[in-house]
């Protein structure tokens, strides 16, 4: 097919504003999938997608539509992914594509990742196609959409198309769209081969399958494709396109997304970002990656049987092959044994790896609690950075610590402003301007210490705004401030488990928090354990395990009380000397206890 018949799109929208469903719809339009095997969220190809109504990673699929000027065109779609963690999901299929459809809910208008992931595609130079979807909900507000489509993302409200997903309305409009705004496939004249990689799996039984975007030239299999980053080459065993199964076909050309099956085995060679070109008449310059992202949020990862440790570094490489945002090394923690370090790029992505190591290969794990990287200020003035509180050096060494923050910008109701400003001022965050988006809406741009959102931050705007209100973040600046070390000390030896980096004015409240919780989990000892939480030598906090007690007096019947008071010294020299020479022996599983709360 000649390139000019082919048009490459995604559609880009917030989380739940409709973009699977809208997908579904063009398939059976176009009938690329027959409506006997048609399934809901049919793109998602993970249980994991479906039961969280979520999309995790992007899906292509390749479309032929007969358009209203009587030729047939090849449609190259994406589905991508809405929620923040994500974004550099969503990056890396803007990447491939010439234009995207960019969805708007009807009922919720503009909200805070519409307005990211529509600046993520003008950035690329792509054309944006304004849909307005669920228009058939009796709480569509049409007009204030139309309105925050020009005020807040500066669209012509004449470009957007009214639709709906769910009954099909204004599908051919979309499609008719896509042939008309979005340009032919660029750089297609370019005189050798070059393929630009943006994702890639692993297949036990064929290896490495690179999923990938065709710009100039053609690639089929016989060919000895090279990898332009590493110069490394193998033979082309099979291409092919997605109908959305992967389908094989006899050669990939310029424009065409589809897949490469390869003689590459190891998950470690082939990068996403990377450009395929031809060993015999190779190119000379790259395709314009991806900039390379930077882990936010780290955890430990443990198996909880230690005889799978080698099953759940083989599951982190697989991990790692299609999802580059994540990184791993090993470490080791006297309480859970050998493990390793992983660095994610939000807390939804952190729970989804979890969730997926769990799933797809079968390896029960304990994570830590998550922290973030420090900036370490030495009396040299070298910065150290420090991701592990483990690895903090002694205060005496530096002068100050400088944690990362994030600008976000939070859409919200007008009557919920009071306390989501508490709630920002909680958790030590400033609020540089707010904005009104129209009479009910309004939207904050406040910074805010990456450590204090790692946990509940979410669900606590969630529940404050009912559901309604909607944060994008992007990484700030580093800003000293007054951290600390907090360790737990059970029995007087420090548990790595514990440690955290925390502000010092809310040390003593964590601190006292996490003790209690010990002192429940915990099971009874021969004599009583302390758990206390320390910063440097100076306790801060102080629980006790409770203790086993025999009743040494049960045998006295009557008799002078010098007798049980005699026993009872007895018991209680022995308990003094067991505290000396005895150890506390802590299950695994109250690590695991805590660690999960």
């Amino acid at each position: 097919m000649d390139v000019s018949l082919t048009r490459n799109f995604c559609i880009i929208a917030h989380v739940d504003h409709g973009k699977t469903t809208l997908s579904d719809r063009l398939l059976e339009f176009t009938n690329t999938v027959q409506q006997r095997v048609m399934t809901d969220q049919h793109l998602d190809s993970m249980d994991l997608e479906k039961e969280r109504g979520i999309t995790i990673k992007s899906h292509p699929v390749t479309m032929s539509y007969p358009a209203k000027d009587g030729r047939t065109y090849k449609l190259n779609l994406m589905d991508t992914p809405g929620h923040v963690d994500f974004s550099y999901e969503v990056s890396r299929s803007l990447a491939a594509c010439e234009g995207a459809v960019l969805l708007i809910d009807a009922a919720q208008g503009v909200e805070a990742q519409t307005v990211a992931n529509a600046h993520l595609a003008f950035s690329q130079n792509l054309k944006v196609i304004p849909v307005i979807n669920k228009i058939d909900l009796p709480s569509a507000n049409l007009e204030l959409c139309l309105k925050q489509l020009e005020d807040i993302l500066t669209i012509p409200a004449e470009e957007a198309i009214l639709a709906s997903g769910k009954s099909g309305i204004g599908i051919q409009d979309i499609l008719e769209a896509v042939i008309a705004r979005v340009p032919p496939p660029r750089w297609a004249d370019y005189a050798q081969t070059r393929t630009l990689v943006f994702d890639s799996l692993y297949d036990s039984y064929r290896g490495v399958i690179a999923y990938c975007r065709v710009f100039s030239g053609s690639i089929k299999a016989g060919d000895i494709m090279q990898l332009m980053s590493t110069g490394q080459r193998s033979e082309v065993k099979e291409v092919g396109i997605f109908t959305p199964k992967m389908q094989k076909s006899a050669t990939l050309g310029a424009g065409d997304v589809g897949y490469i099956v390869s003689n590459i085995k190891d998950t470690a060679d082939i990068k996403t970002g990377d450009t395929i070109t031809l060993a015999r008449q190779p190119a000379s310059e790259m395709l314009p990656g991806y900039k390379e992202v930077r882990p936010m949020v780290f955890c430990g990862l443990y198996p909880l049987e230690s005889s799978d440790y080698e099953k759940l570094k083989a599951a982190l490489g697989r991990l790692r092959l299609n999802d580059s945002a994540f990184v791993y090394a090993s470490e080791s923690s006297v309480a859970l044994g050998f493990g390793f370090r992983c660095g994610f790029l939000g807390l939804l992505h952190m729970e989804i790896i979890q969730e997926r190591v769990r799933r797809e290969h079968d390896v029960e794990i304990i994570s830590t609690y998550p922290s973030v990287v420090y900036q370490i200020v030495k009396h040299d003035g070298s910065i150290l950075e420090v991701d592990n509180p483990i690895n903090l050096p002694d205060p005496g060494t530096f002068t100050e610590i400088r944690e990362p923050t994030i600008k976000a910008s939070i859409h919200l109701p007008n009557d919920c402003m009071g306390d989501i400003l508490s709630l920002i001022m909680e958790k030590r965050g400033t609020c540089e301007h707010t904005d009104t988006l129209d009479a009910n809406r309004v939207m904050l741009t406040c910074v805010l210490p990456l450590n204090e959102i790692l946990v509940d931050f979410n669900d606590r705007l969630k529940s404050i705004t009912h559901g309604y209100g909607s944060m994008d973040y992007e990484l700030g600046e580093y800003r000293a401030s007054d951290l600390v070390k907090m360790e737990i000390l059970i029995n007087s030896d420090p548990v790595d488990a514990f440690a955290s980096i925390v502000h010092r004015e809310k040390a003593e409240g964590k601190g006292r928090e996490l003790c209690e919780k010990l002192a429940d989990i915990i099971p009874p000892q021969m004599f009583k354990v302390a758990i206390q939480a320390a910063i440097g030598g100076k306790i801060i906090a102080r629980d006790n395990v409770r203790e086993m007690r025999k009743d040494v007096t049960a045998k006295c019947y009557g008799g002078d009380i010098s007798r049980k008071r005699k026993l009872l010294d007895k018991q209680k020299e022995g308990k003094k000397k067991m505290k000396q020479i005895g150890r506390v022996s802590i299950p695994p599983d109250a690590f695991i206890q805590v660690l999960k709360n």
